[in-house]
Parts: C-alpha cells; structure tokens; sequence
C-alpha cells in the first residue's frame, strides 16, 4: 500500500468562493482513479493550506495518479502555489496496531 500526500497554498479569497469550487462532482471523479483506495481532503483554512492524502493498491498506480491528468491540472493552475506532491511507503504492521484505515490490516494486528 502507498500513501499520496499533496498540499498547496489556495487563493487569497473569501472562504465561500473557494468552497464553491468543492462539488461533489469534483470528488466523484476520484472513484474512477485506478487503485485508488480512499481520498482524505484536507483544508487549514487560517494558513490557507489544502490537499489530501490517498490510499492506493501498489506504488504503480500511485505514480500513475502522480504522474496523470488531476494532478497535471493542479500544476497548470495558476490559482494553486508551493503544489508538493509526495510518495509514501505504508508501515503496514505499524498502521494495523494504530487502526489505520487500510484495508486488509486489520487481521494483521491480532
């Protein structure tokens, strides 16, 4: 299992403009991410710092994802700053005795 960590700096603009932008069409297009697990979406409204952390199957389809069409139009978009985007390994035994939400890790802890 892989962790995709991204954060960026939003727009100086009133909160209700920027939330406007967050429709549920926009997270639906993340079911059809290949081997994407979950998404978290993250927002520090006081630092005006947002992203999200994402679960996939294998370090494959995380690149993928990295490497693919969402994430190329964050980078195209001039209303996103200090845009990192960030791979990670899951410390799986670990995760399993925290009850991280990884599937399959469950069993591993008991």
């Amino acid at each position: 299992m892989m962790i995709v960590q991204v954060n960026y700096t939003r727009p100086d603009m009133p909160k209700a403009d920027w939330e406007a932008r967050y429709t549920d069409d926009r997270a639906r297009q993340f079911l059809a991410v290949p081997g994407l697990h979950w998404k978290i979406w993250l927002d520090g409204e006081a630092d005006r710092r947002a992203g999200g952390i994402y679960l996939f199957d294998t370090r494959a389809a995380a690149q993928a994802y990295v490497d693919g069409p969402i994430v190329a139009r964050m980078k195209a978009n001039p209303d996103i700053t200090d845009l990192q985007i960030r791979i990670f390994d899951v410390r799986e035994n670990m995760t399993a005795i925290t009850n991280g939400p990884v599937p399959g890790l469950a069993m591993a802890a008991q």
